[in-house]
């Protein structure tokens, strides 16, 4: 049986104060929420899956604070959903072994870097010297660098501790520089080969990549041909193309079945193992 339809202005009142960090107003929604845990978490739910991605993660923090969420279960939802967003997807891949991480926080330190880009950029620029000064910014103002020391290290794969410890490997520091991108309104794509993830731009006549795992280095599609050459890897043109984000989360999901086993954690490489067979499976099922 459906809950009653919540009264109109309630609702919005309510919406309304959901982003409002003071404690009384946390403290009086959750009050209130928990009066009416089943029309709450219909209500809540339902901004989770929301466009606002600021209000939603609001609204997941209630669901959790109200036990009324699995963060598993959620990033599996989000999997069959085919509604695939990047910083949703990472988030929520954190958030299977990290629920508690403050989501606010993270968008509010990407928000600030790209803040700092902005400032950097005299229009009009080209698409490399907008890259330059991402790269100024990311890798000598705030220091993120590739995790050489410990690149196996599960922490390396997950957004928030990224952007915590401003280090990472391929794929997440790619993931950090799209995510400060995409604030800047400038179109980067994620790029894929085998064994090195970087990030690509296509806006220019001649494409060119940037490797983020290596401070920014700009580098051309015969780079990283060569690179492939050199590590005995096929050449596909596939490769150098941009990637879809189904394949950007689950290869995250991949690098984490591998390095949690290798940390000898075998019940979450399972788990990121059983992620991984949820992206195919579902693909499978809707690309038939």
């Amino acid at each position: 049986m459906n809950p009653p339809p919540l009264d109109p202005k309630l609702r919005d009142a309510l919406l309304t104060l959901l982003d409002d960090p003071a404690p009384a107003v946390r403290k009086a929604l959750l009050a209130h929420f928990a009066m009416d845990a089943t029309g709450s978490a219909a209500l809540l739910q339902s901004v989770a899956r929301g466009a606002n991605r600021l209000l939603a993660w609001h609204a997941r923090w209630y669901l959790d604070e109200l036990k009324l969420t699995n963060p598993v279960e959620e990033f599996r939802v989000f999997i069959r959903s085919l509604s695939y967003e990047l910083e949703t997807g990472a988030l929520l891949l954190a958030r299977t072994v990290y629920p508690e991480i403050d989501i606010a926080a993270c968008c509010d330190q990407l928000d600030r870097i790209a803040s700092r880009c902005r400032e950097l950029i005299a229009e009009p620029s080209s698409a490399r010297e907008k890259c330059r000064v991402i790269n100024r910014v990311l890798f000598h103002d705030h220091g993120f660098r590739g995790n050489i020391e410990s690149y196996n290290d599960p922490e390396n794969s997950f957004l928030h501790r990224v952007l915590q410890r401003h280090k990472g490997i391929p794929i997440s520091l790619c993931t950090v520089y799209l995510l400060v991108a995409q604030r800047l309104g400038f179109t980067l794509e994620p790029v894929a080969p085998p064994g090195h993830f970087v990030v690509g731009c296509f806006l220019d006549d001649e494409p060119f990549y940037i490797d983020a795992f290596e401070g920014g280095v700009l580098r051309s599609a015969e780079d990283l041909c060569l690179r492939l050459i050199a590590q005995q890897v096929p050449v596909r043109i596939a490769d150098l193309a941009p990637a879809p984000i189904r394949e950007v989360l689950c290869r995250s999901c991949r690098n984490l079945v591998v390095h949690y086993a290798q940390a000898g954690d075998q019940e979450r490489s399972r788990l990121f193992a059983s992620f991984v067979d949820e992206f195919e499976s579902t693909y499978a099922k809707h690309s038939n």
